[in-house]
């Protein structure tokens, strides 16, 4: 059953059942703190209140917090949760003057890799384990250095809960990426085999045209001239494979424009490989029913900026839901791409922007971005399609 887990469902149930093991002692309090004379009654340093108050909001902060861990970006939600949580682990060692806390702080310290940047999140570790330092001198009568050691020990347990998070985090990471990475593997595989395909027609149709044509055109001029130096039975004959001749030069020219009429480069396959298994993003690509193009070129282009505006999504934008719309207008291509991320006052063009505008550059293509603050990013892509080239054979 563990094996159908992934990483972050692990560490999830890892640190609520940890949390219910840190329970045991409220629920046997009276054993666990036995009064002064050793009898059962509970120690007055204990505040039962507080301690389940705390206890039970920690374990409520921390089921939310990671509800949804890996999943998405972290929202400002999260901060506040994951403070909370933080806040009422401190509060358990405080209320039962044990370091109780500190085995939540444990807790908290795997999921803080997932939600914090690696600076902040090891301030955090330090900073929240430092707090627990009142609880051991109150509530176990330590010395300032005996508490700063005490709450140093569980530092060094802590860290090593944290660098297993961080681990954790940056194997997920790694195979969202392959999977991504495999998903344009897919599309580019795809818009490759088509354009082999094409490929292999315009070849053929060459073949036809140069060499078949050709011939048959030549056949065709040396049989008229036969037809008027010859008489009898043989000029009938030499009429009849005149009109033969003729008839098979115009099954060529068909042949040859159906190969290249038809040498159209199907997008919608290699769209839709890109698009499928993007992890922590879902797009929503609408397409013409049957969506080919002329121009492998212009093909190879649209394909590139659909791969670079998901690969921005993902890295950069912090959103939940891309939308994807391609479209023609007139001789024109549209993609058009909206998201519901974070948003920018100012878009700055980086490596993967400026590659877009000199592909676009290449075919005649435009693009226009737009963006605001909590808005998320909008982007226009305008590719031109060329005209059909010409499939005519002489004679």
């Amino acid at each position: 059953m563990l094996n159908r887990l992934n990483h972050t469902q692990l560490l999830r149930y890892a640190g609520l059942f940890t949390w219910a093991v840190v329970g045991i002692p409220l629920v046997l309090s009276s054993w666990y703190f036995p009064g002064e004379n050793g009898d059962s009654t509970l120690n007055t340093n204990i505040n039962l209140r507080l301690w389940v108050a705390s206890y039970l909001g920690f374990g409520l902060s921390y089921w939310l917090v990671t509800r949804s861990l890996g999943m998405r970006h972290p929202r400002w939600y999260d901060y506040g949760l994951l403070l909370f949580a933080s806040l009422s682990a401190i509060a358990v060692s405080h209320s039962s003057g044990s370091g109780l806390g500190g085995v939540l702080l444990l807790v908290v310290a795997g999921v803080l890799p997932w939600l914090l940047p690696l600076g902040v999140a090891a301030a955090w570790l330090v900073l929240q384990h430092v707090a627990l330092v009142p609880a051991f001198t109150e509530g176990q009568g330590f010395s300032l250095l005996e508490a700063a050691l005490q709450s140093a020990l569980y530092v060094g347990f802590s860290s090593f809960a944290f660098v297993t998070g961080l681990v954790a985090k940056q194997q997920a990471q790694a195979r969202d990426e392959q999977r991504r990475l495999n998903s344009e593997l897919r599309a580019t595989r795809a818009l490759l085999a088509e354009s082999s395909r094409l490929s292999e027609r315009m070849r053929i149709s060459r073949e036809l045209h140069d060499l078949l044509g050709h011939h048959l055109t030549a056949l065709s001029l040396n049989l008229e001239v036969a037809s008027h130096v010859s008489s009898g039975k043989a000029q009938e004959h030499v009429r009849q494979a005149h009109t033969l001749a003729k008839l098979l030069l115009t099954d060529v020219r068909e042949a040859v424009s159906q190969l290249r009429e038809d040498g159209r480069v199907e997008l919608g396959t290699a769209m839709r490989a890109l698009c499928d298994g993007v992890p922590a993003l879902m797009i929503e690509l609408d397409l013409p029913e049957d969506f080919a193009l002329e121009d492998p070129e212009c093909a190879h282009v649209l394909l590139r900026c659909a791969q670079e505006i998901i690969t921005n999504t993902v890295r950069h934008a912090e959103a939940r839901r891309l939308s994807l719309r391609i479209y023609r207008a007139g001789s024109v291509i549209v993609l058009h791409a909206k998201d519901d991320g974070r948003g920018a006052e100012k878009v700055t063009s980086g490596n993967g922007l400026r590659g877009m505008r000199e592909r676009l550059a290449a075919v005649g293509g435009t693009m226009l971005l737009s963006s605001a603050r909590g808005h998320g990013f909008a982007l226009e892509v305008h590719l031109p399609m060329e005209p059909a080239h010409d499939s005519r054979l002489p004679g």
